[in-house]
């Protein structure tokens, strides 16, 4: 399969790599540092879990962090776990753009390169944030994965075709995502009478800070 990527898409991705490398020669590497710190935010999805998880201690937002939680999970077993091992295909710097990847400095990854992982994981969290809010901003998210993808490629860690697959993954994980959500939230819903499902749907982080202020009010009146 990777054998098949690189020679079916080898002029696409060939050319791609030699207009971002005449970029960043041209630019003296003007690039390079906003490029490796938007590459190491997004390093494993760290941020976007954690971004998940808060949205999860809010009732209001509880919905779309689980979504999100689920979007990222989902999309790292098939990236990491599935596609990854499967497909087999080497980083580029190991398949003769070592010289573009020296230039830019470029960190080393011990994993294959499709798809992208980077790429999945934003795509992942940004399309579930589009779905499970609202469309006249949450679209922006998407240029945070515009520019992940090409920092990913500029710095010689992918091919364009990896970063088009980790786009395709990603949004597909948070479909997926979206419908387990909905699965898990009629069965709340449902056996809401019970007290975990109530405690699932009500509770919010603040109902912890409100007790401790009107702990600390009837402390000081008394």
């Amino acid at each position: 399969m990777a054998e098949w990527l690189n020679n079916t898409f080898y002029g696409f991705d060939n050319g791609i790599f030699h207009a971002f490398h005449d970029l960043a020669v041209a630019a003296g590497g003007f690039f390079t540092p906003l490029f490796k710190a938007v590459s190491v935010i997004g390093e494993k999805g760290i941020i976007f879990f954690v971004l998940a998880i808060v949205l999860m201690l809010f009732a209001k937002t509880r919905k779309s962090g689980v979504c999100m939680f689920g979007a990222l999970c989902v999309g790292a077993i098939i990236t990491s776990l599935i596609l990854k091992n499967v497909i087999a295909r080497v980083r580029p710097y190991d398949a003769g753009y070592r010289e573009f990847w020296e230039f830019v400095g470029g960190a080393q990854s011990d994993s294959y390169c499709f798809p992208s992982g980077h790429t999945t994981m934003i795509t992942a969290a940004m399309t579930a944030m589009f779905i499970c809010f609202n469309k006249k901003w949450s679209w922006a998210g998407f240029c945070g994965v515009l520019l992940m993808g090409v920092s990913r490629v500029y710095l010689i860690a992918h091919y364009a075709t990896d970063v088009i697959g980790g786009i395709i993954v990603g949004a597909v994980s948070a479909v997926i995502a979206y419908f387990i959500t909905k699965l898990i939230f009629f069965l709340l819903e449902k056996y809401k009478d019970k007290k975990f499902c109530a405690w699932c749907l009500n509770f919010d982080i603040r109902s912890c800070f409100k007790k401790k202020s009107d702990a600390e009010n009837e402390s000081q009146e008394k």
